[in-house]
């Protein structure tokens, strides 16, 4: 199968950040074959399907670099409740989450992303095979991570248990092209030295799973650092040797400059998580800081029960904003960084700038269609700053993943969407009887 598209313009977001305003990229299979300017020539032509995209925005596919994807289930629950993950999320979560509530979650937000063109996620939460199943179907890429905890979780009650999940999860994905899976320690305070080494030696032992984790996300985990092991975070996760090449440490937000060469040092990535951030309160990660470090950051959505919305496009003017409140400036975090953040660099954090990231020739064809239509996108001075601070997920009119539409014309076509929407409202009835139930028990 050979695609042309062509009447675009195209960002490739490659290391040059190569432009073209009148563009054309021929796809062949999965792969993207040629790709440049001008008239068409034999390099673009004959082709199996040939789309004219009217002037659009061609960009690559986005990566969100650290989700919770089945927590779709809980956006907007509690929201004004302080207390609210001890009252309501842990009991739900114990009680009620099944891999059918997970499976069902998967898709909603699957289906989300892909309409905000979202191609690849990290995702870790748990029944994570139901998660991997549920990408493989809607055609995305992910790096799926079963979750790992001491706090009773809905599907391991032992850590030997939750790493069977984990191999569970490998022997099935194994061969699979788009979707690889993860080992993910919830958080220093939620697993231990013990286990956290435990979990270096696994993933030292299996290279073919990436680690994935939560990490200096606010004061408490400092404080409980401080309290049990008279160190912070990064100096204990270092310890354990969990801070290897490849690790995926999410937010990052109470680290020193100190602590920035370590991570740095040590070759992890960062996914930064700005939206979710904020909404908590816990402040601004020195994302500036970590990538003068060396260290790649990418953008993310974390779980909808926490930034709400699963698209890319929402994190990017937050990641700038408050980049520019941190520094003082506006200079800082400019657009054209952000949008590498939620493309190439996102791909790298993820492991996966070889394959992804950008629109070059040789790199699998995920791409994304903008419409550059809506009254917010005109005029048109700096495409970057265009993207960042007036996009929305409104405006992605098609996705390609891996060659394959799985969107067009605003429609998701590898998932039922008036069927998961539904299912999704089912769960959701459910957990609003629990509300009541331990609401009414004060």
């Amino acid at each position: 199968m050979r695609t042309l598209l062509h009447n675009a313009r195209i960002l490739t977001m490659n290391n040059n950040f190569d432009e073209y305003p009148q563009g054309w990229i021929v796809v062949e299979d999965n792969i993207i074959v040629a790709l440049g300017e001008g008239p068409l020539t034999e390099k673009t032509l004959p082709s199996d399907e040939v789309i004219d995209v009217n002037g659009d925005l061609l960009i690559p596919g986005m990566v969100n670099t650290h989700c919770h994807m089945s927590m779709t289930m809980f956006r907007g629950l509690g929201e004004d409740v302080d207390d609210r993950l001890f009252r309501y999320i842990l009991p739900i979560e114990r009680e009620a989450v099944t891999p059918e509530v997970v499976r069902i979650g998967a898709a909603h937000a699957a289906v989300e992303m892909i309409l905000g063109g979202v191609t690849t996620t990290a995702d870790m939460y748990y029944f994570e095979q139901e998660v991997g199943r549920v990408l493989d179907v809607a055609g995305m890429r992910g790096v799926i991570g079963q979750t790992l905890a001491d706090y009773n979780p809905p599907d391991h009650d032992t850590f030997d248990q939750g790493f069977g999940l984990v191999d569970d999860l490998r022997d099935e994905f194994r061969d699979n092209e788009r979707i690889t899976a993860s080992i993910a320690p919830h958080a220093p305070y939620s697993t231990g030295p013990q286990i956290m080494e435990r979990v270096a030696m696994y993933a030292s032992d299996h290279p073919d799973v990436r680690v994935q984790m939560h990490l200096a996300e606010m004061k408490s985990e400092i404080e409980w650092c401080a309290k049990n092991y008279n160190c912070r975070p990064v100096e204990l996760v270092d310890k354990t040797g969990l801070l290897q090449s490849g690790a995926i440490m999410a937010h990052c937000l109470e680290v020193t400059s100190n602590e920035i060469d370590i991570l740095s040092a040590r070759g992890v990535t960062v996914a930064h998580n700005a939206r979710s951030n904020a909404k908590a309160g816990r402040g601004i990660a020195p994302v500036e800081a970590m990538r003068k470090s060396g260290l790649a950051v990418g953008l993310a959505t974390d779980g909808a029960m926490s930034g709400n919305t699963l698209d890319v496009i929402a994190q990017m003017a937050p990641a700038s904003m408050f980049a520019k409140l941190l520094g003082g400036s506006r200079k800082c975090l400019p657009a054209r960084d952000v949008v590498k953040m939620a493309t190439l660099e996102g791909a790298k954090v993820l492991g996966l700038d070889d394959k992804i990231g950008s629109l070059e020739v040789g790199k699998c064809a995920d791409l994304v269609r903008i419409s550059l239509d809506s009254p917010r996108m005109v005029p048109i001075y700096d495409i970057y700053a265009t993207l960042v601070f007036a996009a929305n997920a409104s405006d992605v009119r098609d996705v390609m993943i891996d060659g394959v539409w799985v969107a067009k014309n605003w429609t998701v076509l590898t998932l039922e969407q008036p069927k998961v929407l539904s299912d999704a409202v089912q769960i959701a009835a459910r957990f609003s009887q629990r509300i009541l139930s331990i609401d009414a028990a004060g």
